[in-house]
């Protein structure tokens, strides 16, 4: 089921010259790990799908490996303690507003220029025109051991949203796919990460 409102929100600080940008995702998390050594290694395996798209590929890694080095693995080919396999899919289909219902005029769903008016508790409040596109995306990073070629993490990140910003969004995705590692809660959470914009 969609969710009620935006994965990705804009959200005014009181001040009113101010805004951030808050992505929310559904994270869930298997880990065999108890701790993990301080400077622990890791190089990034692809698959033969992933092989064929290198530059796709390399933009991605660099993504997850930037929210890797915040959980404190560090990238290195040479000397790997393990290994890390990641993926992302970006879906486009039709929005969960779409209304069979629609029509043009002032007071309509279908209003140029305006995003369709909804009646309900609380009175009218305008949501994303049904026109918009709906983008779902997922993010997946498997860490193995390489001494006894085990898998020893597993995490995804899911998000779903009308903003064609993957570039943006993505990075935020892996970085909350990783949020408690080693020890992540148990069952799917909901990871919600502010990223401050540039002050008007």
């Amino acid at each position: 089921m969609k969710r009620a409102f935006s994965a990705l929100l804009l959200v005014a600080t009181l001040s009113g010259c101010a805004t951030s940008w808050v992505v929310d995702s559904d994270v869930k998390s298997f880990s065999s790990l108890s701790t993990v050594p301080p400077g622990a290694t890791y190089r990034f395996e692809r698959l033969p799908s992933q092989q064929a798209d290198p530059a796709r590929q390399e933009s991605l890694e660099a993504m997850a490996a930037a929210a890797l080095d915040k959980v404190g693995l560090r990238h290195d080919d040479a000397r790997p303690q393990y290994s890390a396999q990641i993926g992302a899919r970006v879906t486009a289909g039709l929005s969960p507003w779409a209304d069979p219902w629609l029509f043009d005029g002032p007071w309509g769903y279908g209003y140029p220029g305006y995003a369709r008016r909804w009646y309900g508790y609380g009175g009218p409040a305008f949501m994303p025109p049904a026109a918009n596109p709906w983008y779902e995306r997922e993010v997946s990073i498997v860490l193995r051991d390489i001494a006894s070629n085990r898998v020893v993490y597993e995490t995804r990140a899911r998000n779903d949203g009308p903003y064609n910003v993957s570039a943006t969004i993505l990075p935020v995705m892996f970085q909350a796919a990783l949020q408690g590692f080693p020890n992540p809660p148990q069952g799917e959470r909901r990871v919600n990460i502010e990223l401050p914009t540039a002050k008007k």
